[in-house]
């Protein structure tokens, strides 16, 4: 097991640029979504499967971090690490990097699960993750940890 955080290499498109030529700042927001989301893949972990359980993940609180400008045609490598705590809410951290390993940006989110009927947030998201995980060590959760086929059950009858 690698102790490094997922990521995902990109090619800054020319029409992701603005007037400045630089990155536009939004497409740093999608980026880190589409690398969250081949980590969750990569982890195992269907969302289409998430969602029709009624359960989906939900972004709080976005920081943008910018360090040194993204021209068309420069690669990055954005990493996706998560961050695990005991209350409602984790991080999801993404550090742009260069292929020669100079940061060009971060982007961090707080995120949650959020319980689709209820509209709320779970109180535990780990565990539901660590249900749902194959490779629960590519979201930073323990294996050790993972919940039995039966309390997975017991976890998803379970609401808010």
């Amino acid at each position: 097991m690698s102790s490094e955080p997922f990521s995902v290499r990109f090619q800054v498109r020319v029409y992701e640029v603005d007037p400045q030529l630089h990155l536009n700042g939004a497409v740093y927001v999608q980026y880190a979504d589409h690398a969250r989301f081949a980590c969750v893949q990569a982890a195992g972990v269907s969302v289409e499967e998430m969602l029709s359980d009624g359960f989906g993940p939900v972004n709080l609180e976005t920081v943008i971090r910018y360090h040194s400008e993204l021209r068309a045609g420069d690669e990055v490598d954005v990493s996706c690490d998560w961050k695990w705590g005991e209350g409602k809410t984790y991080r999801v951290e993404h550090v742009f990097r260069r292929p020669d390993g100079a940061v060009a940006a971060e982007v961090n989110h707080v995120s949650g699960l959020i319980d689709l009927k209820a509209r709320r947030l779970l109180t535990a998201p780990s565990r539901e993750w660590l249900s749902r995980a194959a490779q629960p060590h590519i979201l930073g959760l323990p294996a050790t940890d993972r919940p039995t086929d039966d309390s997975r059950r017991r976890l998803r009858s379970t609401r808010p």
